[in-house]
């Protein structure tokens, strides 16, 4: 599953691959510049068993939608996806989720993918007025999305949309006591967030790493 992002991405990270990458980008920028209201990693870790059972709640959606019962949704089942939740992205916009999230590039979305592509559309279909009730009809998975936008916007010290090694470190140094320790901990997270290598890791990068933290890619063995 590796080069997941950008194939040719710098640590300077100034030009995203792509407009929807931009956009990501910004929006999280925007968020940072609010604050977070996480204090610790440690904090995030303890809402571990709440998040995994809401995320794998999820699988009834992901089962609605996947029309064809292959295990997978397309591009045709995502648009007939949005209708239903109501989420008014132009033809272009799903394409460019869809292949964003679709990391093995098999052109069908498997279920971790899709509560990637998810967040990101709550993210992105975020009010002007923070908080709203719900975004896509579907309030308790929201609550759990926003969990994981200000965890991300808690790692993001610099508030310039990414998280680097330094703020990794920094975060797990602020949640722990240990020094060497804890420094191999926030290196180990953090490389299995940065899945191009390229010293940077994005939101998306993010939520497929969080994924596996909490076990949703063992659903596909289920």
């Amino acid at each position: 599953m590796g080069g997941v992002i950008g194939k040719e991405a710098s640590p300077s990270h100034d030009a995203p691959e792509s407009k929807l990458e931009a956009k990501i980008v910004e929006t999280m920028k925007r968020r940072a510049s609010e604050g977070s209201a996480m204090r610790s990693f440690n904090s995030l870790i303890l809402k571990f068993p709440k998040i995994d059972e809401s995320l794998r709640n999820c699988k009834t959606i992901f089962e609605q939608f996947d029309e064809d019962s292959n295990g997978s949704i397309d591009q045709e089942e995502l648009k007939r996806c949005f209708h239903k939740l109501e989420v008014s992205f132009s033809d272009d916009e799903i394409r460019d989720l869809f292949e964003a999230c679709d990391i093995n590039e098999n052109m069908g979305m498997k279920f971790n993918e899709f509560i990637v592509l998810l967040c990101l559309v709550y993210l992105l279909r975020e009010p002007a007025g923070l908080h709203a009730k719900s975004r896509m009809g579907l309030q308790n998975l929201e609550a759990t999305f926003e969990i994981l936008v200000d965890a991300f916007v808690f790692l993001d010290k610099n508030k310039d949309g990414y998280v680097s090694k330094t703020e990794m470190i920094q975060a797990i140094n602020e949640s722990t006591v240990g020094g060497r320790s804890s420094g191999r901990i926030a290196m180990k997270r953090f490389e299995e967030m940065d899945w191009d290598k390229n010293g940077t890791v994005t939101f998306k990068e993010f939520l497929f790493a969080f994924t596996r933290w909490v076990g949703i890619d063992d659903i596909e063995d289920e």
